[in-house]
């Protein structure tokens, strides 16, 4: 991905957000100059990867197989130094948009239409080798838990959620002729570098050319404190 590409992306999130009158945390909007002068009192944003995350999953067409996430809170696997048993992240996913195949080892989470689009998610469960299973899938919505078929794909409607547990393969989109959904993710801590499972072979992070100097910086780009 172009550098000028991810900038756009999040002045088109951060306006987005702003329409939908979901307020984000002064974090988001640090320029990278604003992050020279953070020091380690903000060592929990960098450890747990709070802040922007945007990716084409290494398919080099983010609005056909992509995705835009940004970090709100998060505790750690292994740094007893953060005792936060949760994650929360908020996601803009466009009509059509594909996010891939994927399940998590340990993250139970509930994917939330937050508004404007419909979400469109389909769901199998995973055998012991870890491929997609053929078996009924459990399906927990709002409170509602009912069983379908393997495949089935579940329309998430604005206001409604979804839970997804851990080792339950899902892909998600907007509805074409929807618009664009705002969704929230409240969930068990989150680590993308070691929960992630996808059914498919591919690049989680984007490489990126940098033909402009960045907006805001991704989480794995932090510098260190000072």
């Amino acid at each position: 991905m172009k550098r000028s590409q991810i900038n756009d992306i999040m002045r088109k999130a951060l306006a987005f957000a702003e329409q939908m009158n979901f307020l984000l945390p002064p974090f988001v909007h640090w320029s990278p100059q604003d992050w020279q002068n953070i020091g380690q009192e903000y060592d929990e944003i960098r450890d747990n990867m709070l802040g922007w995350d945007i990716t084409d999953f290494g398919g080099g067409d983010y609005d056909k197989l992509g995705l835009l996430m940004i970090t709100l809170r998060n505790g750690s696997f292994d740094n007893e130094s953060y005792v936060k048993p949760y994650a929360e992240k908020l996601l803009i996913v466009q009509e059509e948009q594909v996010t891939p195949y994927h399940f998590h080892w340990s993250k139970m989470e509930d994917i939330i239409n937050r508004g404007r689009g419909n979400l469109m998610i389909k769901v199998y469960g995973s055998t012991e080798d870890e491929a997609l299973s053929q078996a009924p899938v459990m399906i927990s919505k709002d409170g509602c838990n009912y069983e379908v078929e393997a495949g089935t794909i579940v329309k998430v409607l604005p206001g409604e959620s979804l839970a997804i547990p851990a080792r339950q393969y899902h892909k998600f989109w907007g509805e074409k002729g929807t618009g664009t959904v705002l969704v929230g993710e409240v969930s068990k801590v989150n680590d993308d570098f070691v929960d992630n499972r996808f059914l498919e072979k591919m690049g989680r992070f984007p490489k990126i050319e940098e033909d402009e100097e960045p907006l805001h910086l991704l989480y794995n780009e932090y510098p260190a404190a000072k």
